[in-house]
């Protein structure tokens, strides 16, 4: 199971509907919280890691636009000197760094999208928690107060009636154990991007190329 869907799986948990069925409700909640503490933990790594990764890839895509632009100055250079088959060839290498560039413009639209998943599963399973932490506090005082009753009516009637006293044990019992109920809900809800680069396009592109860049040069005209 990936970490998304457990993390998903946590937060759309029925906190009342766990602690109903479950023989020791505190016991139940004292593990939820855990899982879920560790669950952030991964959920705060695996965002700085990709927000880590998004950082870098636009600093690469930024370097390659550099690439580009000096390629295409290099090709218009080429032209200026009528040195077609460089020119080619720079244009080669400016193709080259335009597939690169449709290649990066996907992947950091994927870390972006990633990353806002990932900063909303941190503040959905956040709230979850804290409404684990209230209903476990709130049982656990419950819980309290109830076996402290249970002591206090068992001392009561174990003077006056010491027959009664297993009896009202086992009721107390019962009783306590309805006394564990709470309630909390929440909702929430990817994939990382391939880069795919293609080499070089067909040799029409860039002859088509080189005469748009034939026509913006002067010297080529001549």
């Amino acid at each position: 199971m990936g970490l998304m869907e457990r993390v998903s799986t946590l937060i759309r948990a029925n906190l009342n509907d766990l602690i109903d069925r479950a023989e020791d409700p505190e016991k139940l909640l004292k593990q939820i919280l855990l899982d879920m503490q560790n669950q952030l933990l991964q959920v705060k790594t695996q965002l700085a890691i990709s927000v880590a990764d998004q950082h870098l890839l636009e600093k690469k895509r930024k370097e390659n636009e550099s690439k580009m632009a000096e390629w295409m100055r290099k090709a218009e250079l080429a032209v200026d000197k009528k040195h077609d088959d460089l020119a080619r060839a720079a244009l080669e290498r400016y193709q080259s760094c335009v597939t690169l560039e449709q290649g990066f413009a996907e992947q950091i639209e994927g870390h972006r999208a990633q990353v806002e998943t990932l900063k909303k599963a941190l503040q959905s399973l956040e709230q979850k928690i804290g409404e684990a932490k209230s209903r476990a506090e709130m049982l656990a005082s419950r819980h309290r107060r109830a076996r402290a009753a249970g002591r206090a009516n068992r001392a009561e009637r174990a003077i006056h009636d010491g027959a009664a006293s297993q009896a009202f044990d086992r009721m107390r019992g019962k009783i306590v154990r309805e006394e564990a109920i709470g309630d909390a809900e929440g909702e929430l809800l990817h994939d990382d991007l391939e880069l795919r680069l293609a080499k070089l396009g067909q040799e029409d592109e860039i002859e088509k190329l080189l005469a748009e860049v034939k026509a913006r040069r002067p010297a080529a005209a001549q």
